[in-house]
Protein backbone atom coordinates (compact mmCIF):
# COMPACT_ATOMS: atom_id res chain seq x y z
CA UNK A 1 0.00 0.00 0.00
CA UNK A 2 2.29 2.80 -1.21
CA UNK A 3 -0.54 5.31 -1.73
CA UNK A 4 -0.57 7.61 1.36
CA UNK A 5 -4.34 8.09 1.21
CA UNK A 6 -4.99 4.36 1.13
CA UNK A 7 -2.55 3.79 3.98
CA UNK A 8 -4.20 6.47 6.13
CA UNK A 9 -7.67 5.12 5.36
CA UNK A 10 -6.53 1.67 6.40
CA UNK A 11 -4.93 2.99 9.60
CA UNK A 12 -8.06 5.00 10.36
CA UNK A 13 -10.31 1.96 9.98
CA UNK A 14 -7.99 -0.18 12.07
CA UNK A 15 -6.98 2.26 14.83
CA UNK A 16 -9.47 5.14 14.64
CA UNK A 17 -11.97 3.71 17.15
CA UNK A 18 -9.26 2.99 19.74
CA UNK A 19 -7.70 6.43 19.24
CA UNK A 20 -11.11 8.08 19.57
CA UNK A 21 -11.75 6.22 22.81
CA UNK A 22 -8.32 7.19 24.15
CA UNK A 23 -8.83 10.85 23.29
CA UNK A 24 -12.33 10.89 24.79
CA UNK A 25 -11.14 9.29 28.04
CA UNK A 26 -7.79 10.93 28.51
CA UNK A 27 -8.17 14.35 26.92
CA UNK A 28 -11.86 15.21 26.91
CA UNK A 29 -11.22 18.56 28.53
CA UNK A 30 -9.28 19.98 25.57
CA UNK A 31 -11.95 19.66 22.92
CA UNK A 32 -14.09 17.12 21.25
CA UNK A 33 -12.41 13.80 20.73
CA UNK A 34 -13.53 13.79 17.08
CA UNK A 35 -11.67 17.08 16.43
CA UNK A 36 -8.55 15.75 18.11
CA UNK A 37 -8.79 12.53 16.10
CA UNK A 38 -9.05 14.51 12.88
CA UNK A 39 -6.01 16.59 13.87
CA UNK A 40 -4.15 13.37 14.63
CA UNK A 41 -4.67 12.07 11.12
CA UNK A 42 -3.83 15.46 9.59
CA UNK A 43 -0.52 15.30 11.44
CA UNK A 44 -0.03 11.72 10.25
CA UNK A 45 -0.58 12.83 6.66
CA UNK A 46 1.92 15.66 7.08
CA UNK A 47 4.52 13.29 8.52
CA UNK A 48 4.13 10.17 6.39
CA UNK A 49 7.92 9.77 6.36
CA UNK A 50 7.95 9.29 10.14
CA UNK A 51 4.99 6.94 9.97
CA UNK A 52 6.83 4.83 7.40
CA UNK A 53 9.81 4.54 9.77
CA UNK A 54 7.70 3.74 12.86
CA UNK A 55 8.28 0.32 14.37
CA UNK A 56 4.63 0.23 15.44
CA UNK A 57 2.24 2.45 13.45
CA UNK A 58 -0.33 1.97 16.21
CA UNK A 59 1.99 3.29 18.92
CA UNK A 60 3.13 6.11 16.63
CA UNK A 61 -0.50 7.18 16.09
CA UNK A 62 -1.17 7.11 19.85
CA UNK A 63 1.91 9.30 20.37
CA UNK A 64 0.66 11.75 17.73
CA UNK A 65 -2.82 11.76 19.32
CA UNK A 66 -1.30 12.45 22.74
CA UNK A 67 0.82 15.30 21.38
CA UNK A 68 -2.13 16.80 19.48
CA UNK A 69 -4.20 16.77 22.68
CA UNK A 70 -1.39 18.28 24.74
CA UNK A 71 -0.96 21.05 22.16
CA UNK A 72 -4.68 21.74 22.25
CA UNK A 73 -4.55 21.88 26.04
CA UNK A 74 -1.74 24.43 25.94
CA UNK A 75 -3.80 26.62 23.61
CA UNK A 76 -6.77 26.60 25.97
CA UNK A 77 -7.24 27.78 29.48
CA UNK A 78 -7.60 24.87 31.82
CA UNK A 79 -11.23 24.56 32.95
CA UNK A 80 -12.02 24.63 36.64
CA UNK A 81 -13.48 21.39 38.03
CA UNK A 82 -17.18 21.38 38.79
CA UNK A 83 -18.15 21.61 42.43
CA UNK A 84 -18.97 18.16 43.77
CA UNK A 85 -22.69 18.91 44.00
CA UNK A 86 -22.77 19.68 40.25
CA UNK A 87 -20.72 16.67 39.16
CA UNK A 88 -22.50 13.87 37.33
CA UNK A 89 -24.02 11.38 39.76
CA UNK A 90 -22.79 7.83 39.75
CA UNK A 91 -24.98 5.47 37.76
CA UNK A 92 -27.68 3.76 39.79
CA UNK A 93 -26.77 0.31 40.90
CA UNK A 94 -23.02 0.74 40.28
CA UNK A 95 -20.98 -1.65 42.36
CA UNK A 96 -19.43 0.30 45.25
CA UNK A 97 -16.11 -1.47 44.63
CA UNK A 98 -16.09 -0.17 41.05
CA UNK A 99 -16.96 3.34 42.25
CA UNK A 100 -14.13 3.17 44.80
CA UNK A 101 -11.74 2.02 42.07
CA UNK A 102 -12.78 4.94 39.84
CA UNK A 103 -12.23 7.42 42.68
CA UNK A 104 -8.83 5.90 43.44
CA UNK A 105 -7.77 6.10 39.79
CA UNK A 106 -8.96 9.72 39.60
CA UNK A 107 -6.68 10.57 42.54
CA UNK A 108 -3.56 9.11 40.91
CA UNK A 109 -0.99 11.57 39.58
CA UNK A 110 -1.40 12.27 35.85
CA UNK A 111 1.68 10.24 34.83
CA UNK A 112 0.34 7.16 36.60
CA UNK A 113 -3.24 7.57 35.39
CA UNK A 114 -2.01 8.00 31.80
CA UNK A 115 0.21 4.91 31.75
CA UNK A 116 -2.50 2.86 33.46
CA UNK A 117 -5.05 3.95 30.85
CA UNK A 118 -2.76 3.14 27.95
CA UNK A 119 -2.10 -0.32 29.36
CA UNK A 120 -5.56 -1.31 30.58
CA UNK A 121 -8.00 0.61 28.39
CA UNK A 122 -5.99 0.81 25.17
CA UNK A 123 -4.21 -2.52 25.68
CA UNK A 124 -0.85 -1.18 24.47
CA UNK A 125 2.27 -3.20 25.16
CA UNK A 126 5.00 -1.79 27.42
CA UNK A 127 7.09 -1.09 24.32
CA UNK A 128 4.21 0.76 22.65
CA UNK A 129 3.55 2.79 25.81
CA UNK A 130 7.23 3.73 25.96
CA UNK A 131 7.04 4.88 22.35
CA UNK A 132 3.83 6.87 22.95
CA UNK A 133 5.18 8.61 26.05
CA UNK A 134 8.71 8.92 24.67
CA UNK A 135 10.21 7.42 27.82
CA UNK A 136 12.37 4.34 28.44
CA UNK A 137 10.53 1.05 28.96
CA UNK A 138 11.88 0.94 32.53
CA UNK A 139 10.01 4.17 33.26
CA UNK A 140 6.81 2.60 31.94
CA UNK A 141 7.32 -0.39 34.23
CA UNK A 142 8.08 1.89 37.19
CA UNK A 143 5.02 4.06 36.59
CA UNK A 144 2.74 1.04 36.22
CA UNK A 145 4.16 -0.54 39.36
CA UNK A 146 3.75 2.70 41.33
CA UNK A 147 0.22 3.25 39.98
CA UNK A 148 -0.86 -0.25 41.02
CA UNK A 149 0.84 0.07 44.43
CA UNK A 150 -0.94 3.36 45.09
CA UNK A 151 -4.26 1.88 43.99
CA UNK A 152 -3.78 -1.06 46.36
CA UNK A 153 -2.87 1.27 49.24
CA UNK A 154 -5.81 3.59 48.58
CA UNK A 155 -8.31 0.76 48.20
CA UNK A 156 -7.08 -1.14 51.26
CA UNK A 157 -7.17 2.08 53.33
CA UNK A 158 -10.71 2.67 52.08
CA UNK A 159 -11.73 -0.85 53.13
CA UNK A 160 -10.40 -0.23 56.64
CA UNK A 161 -12.07 3.21 56.87
CA UNK A 162 -15.48 3.03 55.17
CA UNK A 163 -16.98 6.34 54.12
CA UNK A 164 -13.59 8.12 53.99
CA UNK A 165 -13.65 9.55 50.49
CA UNK A 166 -11.16 12.36 51.13
CA UNK A 167 -8.25 10.04 50.51
CA UNK A 168 -7.40 9.01 54.06
CA UNK A 169 -3.81 8.77 55.26
CA UNK A 170 -2.40 8.04 51.79
CA UNK A 171 -3.48 11.33 50.19
CA UNK A 172 -0.26 13.13 51.05
CA UNK A 173 1.91 10.34 49.70
CA UNK A 174 -0.11 10.09 46.46
CA UNK A 175 0.50 13.79 45.83
CA UNK A 176 4.25 13.55 46.24
CA UNK A 177 6.36 13.33 43.11
CA UNK A 178 7.40 10.00 41.68
CA UNK A 179 10.98 9.62 42.89
CA UNK A 180 11.62 6.27 41.19
CA UNK A 181 11.53 7.57 37.64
Amino acid sequence: MSDPTSLLESLYREHGPALLGYLARAHAEVGTAEDLLQDTFVQALMHMDRLARAVSPRAWLFAVARNVAISALRRRRRPQPLPEQLAAPEPDGEDERLAAMRRAIDRLPDVHREVLGLRLAEKLSYTEIAEVLEVPIGTVRSRLHNALSRLRETLSAGAEQPGDEAGGPNTERAEEGDHNE
